[in-house]
């Protein structure tokens, strides 16, 4: 496998938020049906989905567990000359309270404007557990590749913690994230999730993957890695790569 390209194609998937699930349709068998979804990573790095119990894409899954998740760059101008990334898994659904209860924190994180969906309108949290991944990074650059998912050992209390504490005492840092990485800066911005290689902002209702200048094995890496980019003129390289 390529860890270059399993590195590119993570990214990918950490910087888009939505893509398209295809599911074995049960109204016309033997055929696909595509529906789009948005999309979080849940602590094993794998995407968590929250879906209507009454929608297509729902029915299909509950006959058949098999799907896809298709996720290409936002606003590329030749979708072909671009990444794109089809993730091959089955998908299951959270029954677990507890589970349920982890997945809600996180999920509500990344999409507030969801936030009792599954329970005032029926909806339940699925997760997608990866079978094989397709990367394509552009003309020939074309991967099966059987690892992309990391899991974040930060996902609970030590990435909560950290969250908060930058949201509620580091207004300022967190504003010059924005403007050195040249997001909109109209709208209020907050840290929505942390992981090894870089961190979420939330700026209205849209995300933003922004990697760090290197792999952060503990909080305490985190910490001087916001901190040194809190003190750039120009968004360093990344160069974090996981061991």
């Amino acid at each position: 496998m390529s860890v270059k390209a399993g590195k590119h194609a993570r990214e990918l998937l950490l910087k888009e938020y939505r893509g398209v699930l295809s599911t074995h349709s049960k109204a016309m068998p033997g055929f696909p049906f595509g529906s789009v979804v948005p999309y979080c990573l849940d602590a094993q790095g794998w995407p968590l989905i929250l879906i209507s119990r009454i929608a297509q894409h729902t029915h299909n899954l509950k006959l058949d567990s098999k799907c896809s998740l298709l996720v290409g760059e936002r606003g590329a101008a030749d979708v072909q000359a671009v990444g794109r990334l089809t993730l091959l898994a089955e998908a299951r659904q959270l029954c677990d309270e507890a589970a349920i209860e982890a997945a809600a924190a996180r999920y509500y994180r990344y999409f507030p404007e969801s936030q009792n969906y599954h329970r005032a309108h029926d909806f339940d949290f699925w997760r997608l557990e990866p079978v094989r991944w397709r990367y394509i990074g552009g003309f020939g650059a074309i991967h099966w590749l059987d690892q992309v998912a990391l899991a974040n050992e930060f996902a609970g209390e030590p990435e909560v913690a950290m969250l908060e504490h930058m949201n509620a005492d580091h207004v300022s840092a967190i504003a010059h994230y924005v403007a050195l990485a040249g997001l909109p800066t109209h709208l209020p911005a907050q840290l929505a999730g942390i992981d090894h290689e870089g961190f979420h902002l939330r700026i209205g209702q849209g995300l933003h993957w922004l990697a760090f200048p290197t792999f952060c094995n503990s909080p305490g890496e985190v910490r001087q890695a916001l901190v040194q980019l809190a003190r750039a003129e120009t968004w360093p390289t990344s160069g974090g790569v996981a061991p």
